[in-house]
């Protein structure tokens, strides 16, 4: 892979690529990642909007009760254990934070239903920490691009990718990637006749 080839296409493509969840705060963006597992982006929207007007910081969502806080998401999946992850995790960003989304790994990893991934997300939007999050549309570009290889875990992905990209590209590049998975590379019927990638994939059903 020529990486500044491929850092110069996505910037022609995607060049105003960024997170498409809608939040105004650390906070907000900590449980909108949250609750985007299995789900789409536009279906989170749809739910934070009356979420986050009931519940404006971390302290009123503590004192929510599961049934309220489910009849504000049960559109999205898995949303009974999602209810109770943000209001535990809101509790303990009051008790152990001062209702701070904390700026550690470690802290945010150890919030209920956070993982390694949306620690990423929060430390790359919110605080400008270098990291890349490596969700579904990521993993899939890697090893069709092969920048990874099929059978490398999510963990393994991020680390290839941290040595082979630069750095400073680390957040733009995750919202590009997301962007061509998400509209070009798709998981089923990807736009390969119009791919500025076509002749270095490695996806075997690519249509020629």
């Amino acid at each position: 892979m020529n990486i500044p080839f491929f850092l110069e296409t996505l910037d022609k493509m995607f060049p105003d690529a960024k997170a498409e969840l809608d939040y105004t705060n650390p906070f907000e963006l900590l449980i909108a990642v949250v609750l985007s597992a299995q789900t789409t982006d536009k279906a989170v929207n749809k739910v934070t909007k009356t979420l986050f007007e009931a519940y404006k910081n971390p302290y009123e969502l503590s004192l929510a009760t599961q049934e309220n806080v489910e009849s504000h998401i049960k559109t999205i999946g898995l949303y009974r254990n999602k209810a109770k992850n943000i209001i535990e995790l809101s509790k303990q960003l009051v008790e152990k934070h001062a209702s701070m989304v904390p700026r550690e790994r470690s802290a945010l990893e150890a919030l209920p239903g956070v993982g390694r991934k949306t620690a990423n997300v929060v430390l790359s939007n919110a605080f400008g920490v270098p990291a890349l999050a490596v969700d579904t549309h990521v993993s899939r570009i890697s090893v069709r691009l092969g920048l990874a290889k099929k059978n490398d875990t999510v963990l393994e992905i991020e680390k290839k990718l941290n040595r082979k990209l630069p750095r400073h590209a680390w957040l733009k590049v995750h919202h590009q990637m997301i962007f061509f998975g998400r509209y070009h590379c798709l998981a089923k019927n990807p736009k390969c006749n119009t791919c500025p990638f076509f002749n270095i994939c490695k996806y075997e059903n690519k249509a020629r």
